[in-house]
């Protein structure tokens, strides 16, 4: 057995839970899992970020300032109720996660589904943010589907707009162009919705998802995300 991102060779601890339980498909190594930044204490309620990161004055009714602008806008207000993340982007994620997404190495979505909180996505409709059909074509998968591939989800989204995001300025990306359309708008009326996506950046992305979703009937629209 190896660690699904360096490879190195892992000995599972055999207890009582290891006798009772099945054996996980993926193992991360000791060292692996300390250079992940578990992102703990009071987060924003809203996307997931440290509060202990931000001074006070970028802090608004346990929100972060970005959430709490997105929030004050009339067309955003609402629309994403919440995001959980489990880590903080740093250099050692950035670099796993572009080894995940750009270099095909699909083995190490199964290393992140060992951190999956197991409640998340009870009674919830799974829905992974989806690439362009040139990027899909580029990398042979949709990470985002790939980080979930235990639970069944709904690609019930497409692309139609494929210019990133993070390219954009603030002001650009809270215009309501959309980047999504809905193939199956009848399922998800009434339903509990949960975006999943491997980073949370700005969360224009997965705000304009949320927006197609809400506008077509979908109860609630929260997201999960590997990285924050």
């Amino acid at each position: 057995m190896h660690c699904a991102i360096c490879l190195t060779e892992v000995t599972p601890v055999f207890n009582w839970t290891y006798l009772f339980s099945r054996e996980p498909s993926y193992y991360i190594c000791d060292d692996c899992k300390h250079k992940l930044a578990f992102i703990e204490g009071e987060r924003c309620i809203i996307c997931s970020r440290p509060l202990a990161d931000l001074d006070d004055v970028f802090i608004k009714e346990k929100r972060c300032n970005d959430c709490w602008r997105w929030e004050q806008n009339p067309k955003w207000k609402g629309v994403l109720e919440q995001n959980t993340s489990l880590f903080l982007y740093n250099d050692f994620l950035k670099e796993v996660i572009a080894r995940f997404k750009y270099r095909g190495d699909y083995e190490i979505a199964g290393a992140f589904s060992l951190f999956l909180p197991k409640d998340l996505f009870a009674d919830k409709m799974i829905v992974p943010i989806p690439l362009s059909e040139e990027r899909l074509y580029e990398r042979g998968f949709n990470q985002a589907e790939a980080l979930v591939n235990n639970v069944q989800v709904h690609n019930i989204l497409t692309r139609v707009h494929s210019e990133k995001q993070s390219k954009k300025t603030r002001e650009e990306r809270l215009e309501t162009v959309p980047i999504f359309k809905l193939t199956a708008e009848e399922s998800i009326i009434a339903q509990n919705i949960v975006l999943v996506d491997d980073i949370y950046t700005t969360g224009a992305t997965l705000r304009k998802a949320a927006k197609v979703l809400k506008e077509a009937g979908a109860k609630s629209v929260t997201s999960f995300t590997i990285a924050r």
